[in-house]
């Protein structure tokens, strides 16, 4: 109750509330009744808005640990050495060639030229050591997203021609990207992604590769006129169609292809005949790229040394700026800005995604945590000033990142390594990369992105794990093939959250039965009972008789709750019983919110009035004063209405509940007053197992649940109080602390003594003496003692004002049977 009286007279005279409503349901003596069961009581702390705002405000060793996190280099560099320098070059040396064609040949998937993958690469390559937790990644140009880049310049080409140039475009590009990923980095929002399903994803690299592939094969083959903007299904057609205009640039284009899958076989097979030489053939394989690619700028050059630049042969990548001659700040303008931004979504979830996946991939396989929200502020990074230098967006590569791994990497400081490669390419390979074919890079990107499709058993999986969301990966390729990458990524994000929500909202939850199960393991109780059932009667072959002959064998036994209606994985030969005539226990099975509260309602509803008879057989009501839906008590076979039971108690089992919103408790609240109505003059009780949110029994306390009503005297008097209670040592001394290992080793031996009929030993003996002069566990806590062999008190291990949430689904049914029991005129168990 508020002591500010201002405040108080505001509320109640001004805004008519009253702050004191939600008690005038709850017994006042709910404490006092508590204290004939238990000598110490606990009243519940209801959390409030001033808790929760003090969580959210940053401590000083909070934020000095945030600022330490954005830099996770600082917590090994003090420890590198030279053993891991050695294998750092090694690894830094074998990427960086393996980069440098790939870099080349991904730039001209974003419509710009060579050098520009490499500005790209070489950034990602020097600021991802400082940022990133992932040893094994390499951040850089992908085909994936020079593929995006690329459409997002063909988009801007066409709604604005000849107003900005490529480079402008996809600097501005990055810059905005990367200012987002910063902020999500910065911010630690890296749960985010966890609202991107894997299916979407898995089908959009699929289609982006089938993409990929059919607007580099008019390359690999030189035929010239097929607009590669066009949906995938038009330029594979078109393709097809213009074969006759094939050029010498196919000899090359088909060849280095054929030599790129014929060398990773070769290195593949090489590697099971001869695994002591795995390292060797490893490499080799990584760096095919770059041997087909000097292969066929030697063979360019062969042909092209002596002619001009108007007698080439075949298409030639040409000349290339050497250095950082593109370096530079953007000039990013409003209007440019008001093109891409429709754009970014769909860019910043497969950059984010794609990254992601490869980093927690390779951590799991060399058992190293990787914290999104960092990779996601490394990707900024480099997103953000890769521009400055003349690079675009960039993500971690999954080809790469592969190879950087099995060259034996030890720390992400190898990016350095392939960073100075990636220079020295741009001053001092330039003259070479200009007789570079055109059809070998197309060939080098075919080959790379073939890799990404995903493969026949991948599918097959799928279709195991989840046969719908197969449905989901095969709408987003054929979406992506005939319209776009857009729609598709945007189509299959739609369709997962859609089948979420509907397995949120129409999931039905289970009425649960009672079944009492035993724990037997080979070899223990079988011999047992093979000897009890040899020397009883052939009546003893029935089910209680068995019972029996378990128990006797001391096999530990519980009660377990199994659905009613039988339609899970277990043995249905089981007896499932009701806990007892009247009593319910029902159990949510994808939580209790908004989306699935009517559903959870009227399933509730229709089966408790399905299987229990009114109170009152006639409640008084003439048939002129009902609603017109109310068709009033139930007219049908009077015997076999008699038969079924009066309802007493609903037990919710809350285990799959974490949070309940104002829809969801207003639909418990509309249940209850139905059900109140259905059987008065008697009441229903309402039990709640396993509700631990704070925030949770708060909501369902102040709409009256989790106690009986003090305006229901018929309720408050069939209840029984229990409680569930376990050793309180609140004041304990650190020398109790030390006593309470020694008393739990102690009962620990004496049980384990006295189940196996032997004799204390004598240094067993000397550690209970002191513990408790050899009394067992359960000895001492009846005479008082805790854990630690101090006097202590047994305490309620919940509020005992909230004496209806019950801490698992055991005691909630105990205690609604115990109730039931009493309102029947049965005798209590105790």
């Amino acid at each position: 109750m508020t002591s500010n009286k201002p405040l108080q007279f505001v509320k109640k005279r001004v805004l008519h509330i009253d702050p004191d409503e939600r008690y005038s349901r709850q017994p006042k003596d709910l404490e006092k009744r508590a204290k004939d069961a238990v000598t110490q009581t606990y009243i519940e702390e209801e959390p409030n808005i001033r808790e929760w705002a003090q969580q959210l405000i940053p401590t000083r060793d909070g934020f000095a640990n945030y600022m330490r996190s954005l830099f996770p280099s600082a917590t090994w560099i003090g420890r590198y050495n030279l053993h891991w320098l050695m294998g750092d070059t090694i690894a830094g040396l074998t990427i960086g060639f393996v980069v440098v064609p790939q870099a080349m040949a991904y730039a001209l998937l974003a419509r710009l030229s060579p050098e520009y993958g490499l500005y790209t690469s070489f950034v990602g390559a020097a600021l991802y050591w400082l940022f990133g937790t992932s040893k094994d990644i390499v951040i850089g140009t992908t085909a994936v997203g020079s593929l995006l880049v690329g459409r997002v310049i063909s988009k801007v080409d066409e709604a604005r021609p000849g107003i900005y140039s490529h480079e402008e475009i996809a600097k501005s590009l990055s810059v905005i990207a990367g200012s987002i990923l910063l902020g999500l980095g910065l911010l630690r929002l890296g749960w985010i992604i966890e609202f991107i399903p894997y299916v979407p994803i898995s089908a959009f690299v699929t289609a982006a590769s089938i993409t990929i592939m059919s607007t580099q094969l008019p390359v690999a083959l030189g035929i010239k006129g097929i607009n590669t903007r066009e949906a995938p299904y038009l330029v594979i057609l078109n393709t097809l169609k213009a074969l006759g205009k094939t050029r010498l640039d196919a000899t090359i284009g088909l060849t280095s292809i054929a030599l790129l899958f014929f060398i990773r076989s070769l290195c593949a097979g090489m590697e099971v005949r001869q695994p002591h030489r795995k390292r060797l053939w490893v490499t080799v394989a990584s760096l095919r790229l770059t041997f087909t690619i000097l292969l066929y700028t030697f063979i360019s050059w062969l042909v092209h040394r002596n002619l001009s630049e108007t007698e080439v042969k075949f298409r030639i990548v040409g000349k290339i700026q050497a250095g950082f001659k593109h370096a530079g700040f953007p000039k990013i303008q409003g209007d440019l800005l008001g093109l891409i931004f429709p754009e970014l979504p769909a860019i910043v979830i497969i950059l984010i995604i794609e990254h992601i996946a490869i980093a927690k991939s390779f951590g799991r396989q060399f058992n190293y945590t990787v914290n999104p929200s960092q990779e996601i502020l490394a990707q900024g990074a480099a997103n953000f000033f890769g521009p400055f230098v003349g690079g675009y967006v960039c993500t971690g590569s999954f080809g790469a990142s592969a190879v950087l791994s099995k060259a034996g990497v030890r720390t992400p400081l190898a990016g350095l390594v392939s960073a100075l490669i990636l220079v020295l390419a741009l001053y001092a390979l330039t003259a070479v990369f200009y007789y570079i074919p055109m059809a070998a890079l197309a060939g080098l990107i075919i080959h790379a992105t073939a890799n990404l499709i995903t493969p026949p058993r991948s599918l097959y999986k799928y279709w195991q794990l989840s046969p719908f969301e197969l449905f989901i990966w095969i709408a987003g390729v054929v979406l992506a093939l005939f319209i776009s990458l857009e729609t598709s990524i945007y189509a299959t994000i739609g369709l997962s959250f859609a089948l979420l929500l509907v397995r949120l909202a129409r999931t039905k939850g289970r009425f649960l039965g009672r079944v009492h199960v035993y724990r037997v393991t080979a070899g223990n109780v079988q011999d047992e009972n093979a000897n009890a059932a040899a020397t009883s009667s052939p009546m003893h072959n029935e089910s209680n008789d068995l019972d029996s002959n378990v128990t006797s064998v001391g096999v530990p036994s519980r009660d377990t709750f199994l659905p009613l209606d039988r339609d899970d994985s277990t043995n249905p030969d089981i007896s499932v019983e009701s806990p007892y005539p009247g009593v319910f226990i029902f159990r949510f099975s994808e939580g209790f919110n908004y989306i699935n509260q009517a559903q959870h309602m009227d399933h509730l509803l229709s089966f408790i009035l399905a299987h229990t008879c009114r109170t009152k057989t006639d409640d008084g009501m003439k048939a002129r004063d009902r609603l017109w839906n109310d068709p009033g008590p139930a007219k049908g076979n009077a015997e076999e209405i008699v038969k079924l039971p009066h309802l007493r108690a609903i037990v919710l089992d809350c285990s799959a509940v974490n949070n309940v919103d104002i829809t969801s408790v207003q639909g418990l609240i509309d249940l209850r007053n139905t059900l109140d109505r259905y059987t008065t003059p008697s009441t229903v009780e309402w039990h709640f197992a396993g509700v631990q949110n704070r925030w949770t029994r708060r909501a369902l306390a102040v709409a009256g649940f989790g106690y009986p009503a003090a305006d229901k005297p018929e309720e408050l008097g069939h209840w029984t109080p229990a409680y569930t209670v376990a050793s309180s040592l609140a004041g304990a001394t650190d020398d109790d602390q030390r006593r309470a290992a020694i008393a739990t080793m102690a009962s620990e031996v004496n049980d384990e003594e006295k189940h196996a009929g032997s004799e204390n030993s004598s240094d067993a003996g000397n550690v209970e003496g002191e513990a408790g002069n050899g009394q067992s566990s359960g000895e001492m806590r009846k005479k008082g003692h805790g854990r630690d062999g101090a006097k202590s008190r047994l305490a309620p291990v919940t509020g005992v004002d909230r004496p209806f949430f019950h801490i698992d689904l055991v005691d909630a049914v105990d205690a609604a049977i115990r109730d039931s029991r009493k309102k029947d005129g049965c005798e209590v168990v105790s």
